[in-house]
């Protein structure tokens, strides 16, 4: 089991893990070694993400998430296939940690009078030292 918080875990058989061909240079080494994971997780149809979270899950996921709600992930950055999936689940279990957080209430607040004064006698200050910058008048 994997905990994403203390009230969210998801089973590894839920994620679907697959080998592949890494790509970019790396002669030999790539050529014969299947190290790239892909990563497969429903998060549509798994029982402990919420409506609301998937909702925000989507938000978090982007591209990495098909119409079916399934996450896709790919890491190939490591030369091991461990060290690909540690990193996958990795990524995973961070997007996960993020969707899970619920975003703060924020209540609307207006600005205090003296704040608004404030404002206002800054602007002056400043329109005034503007009009000093213009060209002289010569007074007769």
């Amino acid at each position: 089991m994997i905990e994403i918080t203390p009230h969210i875990s998801i089973d590894e058989a839920d994620i679907v893990l697959t080998a592949k061909r890494a790509s970019g240079p790396g002669g030999q080494h790539v050529n014969k070694v299947s190290t790239a994971v892909e990563l497969r997780f429903n998060a549509r149809a798994h029982p402990a993400i919420s409506n609301e979270m998937f909702i925000r899950l989507r938000k978090v996921a982007g591209s990495r998430m098909t119409g079916d709600g399934v996450i896709v992930l790919t890491a190939e950055s490591h030369r091991s296939q461990i060290d690909n999936k540690r990193a996958a689940t990795k990524r995973l279990v961070e997007m996960l940690e993020k969707a899970a957080k619920r975003p703060k209430f924020r209540v609307a607040t207006k600005p205090s009078k003296g704040a608004k004064e404030r404002r206002i006698t800054a602007k002056k200050t400043t329109g005034e030292r503007k009009k000093m910058r213009g060209k002289l008048k010569i007074v007769d």
